[in-house]
Parts: structure tokens; sequence; C-alpha cells
């Protein structure tokens, strides 16, 4: 079963149109695939309206019953699956492989994540005088703000916890890459009443025009750092709620008891997954000097048999930079470590004749602590190792940034590993691992990466007010 060719705003659960449209294009190819309507704040106001209109009918209803509307979400998704695979795809310039697994992480957060979580009354006190319960209440009209990066699975990351504890949503996309999100809330008011769950496509002004409306209770982001802060500001004034996970800078420790043959697969695709436009991949590798060369020199011998290309093509391991605006800012990257005379070890070199936004696997040779790849973000497929040979200078330097998101530490000496990582200023650190989640592990970041968590108990609180109700015998 094929999607309709349409991209429309949902409003009420109905299909909407506007008369100013934005092009949607695909990375690999730089083709317009799609156009999508640019929502008024007329619409928006629409759309809250409906929002509040379907809350209160919605928050009423007992919670197997929402439990079960996420898994009937799951199945529908399920069933179009390959369907949202192709989409991601060109949307996204993800390969086949990774946009399967982001399909199939979407279908498992509703159908076990959403269908399993849920947060019942407790009761504190219950003597003859007095009985204390705490409840846990659906916020209201709750706002997602959703990326470029994984369009599809982030979303479901805040529909999951937000509708089964009984909150109405507005999702607003990724200007950049609308179209999987717009599918899926079409989708859904096949399973969901009206109003409980709208879309709005649109650029940066609705999404300040949405944090800033009165209406909207809670807002929770998954964006940069300074799209964060001005969310914050724009949510100020009426004292809406935000979770916001936002960038990172995020470090990795290798430590002198590694194999670097074992390990270079591993670090790559930490790395280099979705051309490195992952919030917690890996962006600066400091590798005990001890085992530099052989680790460098295995992780680019590895990344050589790595494709960079169109992912409709067989054989691509790795695509294009998503959009137009990352690709200008990974190139700076590239520039400013040329400018500064580094050593590439693998990459550097952008075929400005080639259509489509492709940076090459970029691998910088050991370049100074001070220097824009290491102490900034690229998002993109470049990433700068660095040596160390003092674990408290190295812990030190993890630390010493405004991020805070994720961290790993790779080495066979594990209580050696678990010592470091306890000491990482990070809301994720992995072990001999990364990219790992879960519903049920709480997801945020400390510092300029975030604030408060998705996923867990703790994540599904954050979408309601606690309530205590004491009752006197």
């Amino acid at each position: 079963m094929s999607f309709s060719n349409d991209f429309l705003n949902i409003i009420d659960g109905k299909k909407v149109s506007s008369a100013i449209s934005q092009p949607v294009i695909n990375p690999s190819t730089e083709d317009v695939i799609a156009s999508v309507p640019n929502a008024t704040k007329e619409q928006l106001d629409e759309a809250i309206k409906a929002a509040s209109t379907a809350f209160p009918a919605w928050a009423a209803l007992p919670v197997g019953k929402r439990q079960h509307a996420m898994v009937e979400l799951g199945q529908l998704l399920q069933k179009h699956l390959e369907n949202f695979v192709s989409l991601l795809m060109r949307e996204g310039g993800k390969t086949k492989d990774l946009a399967t697994i982001e399909a199939m992480q979407a279908v498992a957060w509703f159908c076990e994540g959403g269908a399993k979580q849920s947060l019942p009354d407790e009761v504190l006190l219950d003597s003859p005088e007095r009985k204390v319960i705490v409840r846990y209440v659906p916020v209201g009209v709750c706002a997602a703000i959703t990326p470029f990066n994984f369009p599809l699975s982030l979303m479901v990351w805040k529909l999951a916890p937000a509708l089964v504890t009984g909150n109405v949503v507005i999702v607003k996309p990724s200007p950049h890459a609308p179209l999987t999100a717009i599918k899926l809330v079409e989708l859904a008011q096949q399973v969901l009443p009206p109003g409980v769950l709208n879309i709005l496509a649109g650029d940066i002004n609705l999404g300040k025009q949405l944090c800033e409306h009165p209406e909207i209770r809670r807002i929770s982001v998954t964006g940069s750092t300074a799209a964060g802060k001005d969310i914050m500001r724009s949510a100020a004034n009426n004292l809406a709620r935000v979770t916001l996970e936002l960038g990172g800078n995020d470090p990795a420790i290798i430590l002198p008891d590694v194999d670097p043959q074992e390990l270079a697969p591993k670090l790559f695709w930490a790395t280099f997954h979705n051309s490195g436009q992952i919030c917690v991949a890996l962006k600066r590798i400091y590798i005990h000097e001890d085992v530099y060369d052989a680790v460098r020199d295995a992780l680019v011998a590895y990344a050589r048999t790595i494709t960079v290309g169109d992912v409709s093509q067989p054989g691509v391991g790795v695509g294009p930079v998503q959009n137009r605006v990352g690709f200008k800012k990974v190139k700076s990257f590239l520039e400013d470590c040329k400018k500064n005379g580094y050593k590439f070890a693998l990459g550097g070199e952008v075929d400005h004749n080639r259509k489509g936004f492709f940076v090459p696997i970029t691998i910088v040779d050991n370049p100074p602590e001070n220097s824009m790849i290491v102490q900034e973000e690229p998002f993109g497929p470049v990433v700068p190792l660095v040596k160390w040979n003092d674990e408290e200078n190295v812990i030190r330097r993890a630390n010493a940034t405004v991020y805070g998101l994720a961290a790993s530490v790779w080495g066979k000496d594990i209580k050696r590993a678990e010592a470091i990582a306890k000491r990482i200023e990070s809301g994720t650190v992995w072990i001999n691992e990364s990219l790992i989640f879960h519903w049920d592990y709480p997801f945020g970041g400390f510092k300029h990466s975030g604030i408060g968590v998705e996923h867990s108990k703790a994540g599904l609180m954050s979408w309601t007010n606690t309530q205590t109700m004491t009752i006197h015998a």
C-alpha cells in the first residue's frame, strides 16, 4: 500500500493546505521531491483550538485504552514500513539499512515503550486518619519540535510518552525533513480522535509563534543549543515547561589495551552513521599514545572500505549531509583545518563539481586541543583523533566543554574504564559501545546539552503535573 502524494498539514483530523509552500530537497540529488505548506498563524490557532477541545476526553480515557492506541499506531507504521523507509532515504539521505533501523525503532517505541509505560497513582500514606495519594496528571496541549536528522524516530520518542500520559500534541517538524512526520500524523488519524495529534509544517517563525502561544503548556525540542535557547526565551512569558535535547561535542576515550582491528569498525559507525549527523555521535576521539598510530591506521583502513554516495545506489554505506546549511557548515570546518595546516589522515577534499551534499569521510590527525574541529561540533562526517598519555589530563580535556550530552570509554580493563566514565560530565556514558537507546533508559544532557530527560519513568513524568491529594477521614 503506497502513500498518497500530497504532504499537507493535519488540523483536527483534516488535511489543510496554505497559500505559501516550501520545497523539500533530496540531499543526494538536490532535486525537489515534494512541497509542503507553510502553516499560517491562523492555522496554528485552529490547531491549538482543536487540540484544546480534544484534550478532556483523551485525558479521561483509561490509560489502557491509550496504551492500546499506541500499539495500533505502531502496527500502522509497520504496515507502511517500506513507504517510510523509502521516504527517509529520499528526504534524509539515509541508506536503506539506516532508514529501516529508524523506522523499526519507531515501531518498537509505540508497540513496546508506549504500550507498557504508565504512571499509576502512588499511595504515600494510608492511615485511619488520612490517606495521601500522588497523581500524575496530563499537562494539556503540548508542542513537539523535531529535527531533520532522525525525523521519524525522534518524533515518536516524544509522541509515545506524550499521548500515553493523556496529552494532546502539535508537531512542528524540521523544514528540511517534514515528510515522514507528516505521513505518520496523517496515518495516525485512523487511530486517534480528531485534534489529539496535529502537525504544522513551517519555518522558524512558525516555531516561535508555537512556543509563544499562551495555550501551549509544554514544549519538547530536539535541536541545536542555539535553537534551544531561543525556544526557552519564547516559552518564558507563559512559563511553558520545556525539555531540551540539544547539541553535543561527545568525547571518546580509547585506553591503551584495546585491539585496534577489533575497535576500528565500532569507532567508525559510532562516528559516521548518518554521515555523522547524530547528536551523540563521536565528535572527538582521544586515543592513548601507545596505540594512537595503530588505531588511526585501522580506522582509516576500515573507512576506505565504505563508499560515500547517493543512497539509492547499491554498495553505498554513508550518504550526504542532509541539507545545504549543514553542508556549508561542515565545509567551514575543513577550510579551517586547511588554513591552520592540520593533517588529514583521510579525506578533507569536497568535490564541488558533484551534485548532492556530499562530504568525504574525513579524519583529522592529532590537531591541537584548541582547534575548531576539537572544540566545536561539525555535525557531519568529520572527526579529529587526538593523542593522550595522562589519565587526569584526558578527563579534564573531555570535560572542558559547555556540552555534556554523551561520551564513551573503550578498553578491556573494565574497572579502569568505569572509573573514568564516572568522572565524565555527560548525561550518558557508554563503555565499549555507543548509540544504545531504550524507552526505559533516561536520556538527556548536562550543561548546554539540554534540560530534562526523555524516556524512562523520569521522562514520562515530565509530560505530567504532579498532584498530591490528601483525604482526611
